[in-house]
């Protein structure tokens, strides 16, 4: 936190608030409290500098019966990064430059509890910064 109250927007930071726009609480892949309850989303953080394009994957998870609510979860995070052909959020040093992989998303089940719904994303990004 700066000194006048506000974050500054690193790419850790830019991640989080991205993932967390969608309505779901969304979590850094290593860090979902054990209390989490369904739906949310995890993210897999990695950085990098100008001139490297990665891959951001996400999960979407939920519980229940049908793959409605998820897929149209999934259909809203799309949408939003291919708004305009792509999505940049402005970070404090540059650009994360973000745009759907392929294949964007992919259905996977839980062995151990058919109730349990999740959506893998593919994300490709890149960081317009010099560092």
């Amino acid at each position: 936190m700066l000194k006048n109250g506000s974050y500054q927007m690193n790419k850790s930071h830019a991640l989080n608030t991205f993932w967390n726009k969608f309505g779901w609480l969304a979590f850094d892949e290593n860090s979902v409290p054990d209390d989490t309850k369904f739906p949310y989303i995890t993210y897999h953080e990695a950085v990098d500098k100008f001139g490297n394009s990665i891959n951001l994957n996400a999960s979407l998870w939920d519980r229940g019966n049908s793959w409605e609510r998820i897929s149209l979860k999934a259909e809203d995070i799309s949408k939003y990064i291919n708004e305009g052909g792509y999505r940049t959020i402005k970070l404090d040093n540059g650009y994360l430059w973000l745009n759907t992989g392929s294949p964007f998303g992919q259905r996977m089940g839980d062995p151990n509890d058919d109730k349990i719904k999740r959506i893998f994303l593919n994300i490709s990004a890149e960081y317009l910064t010099n560092y």
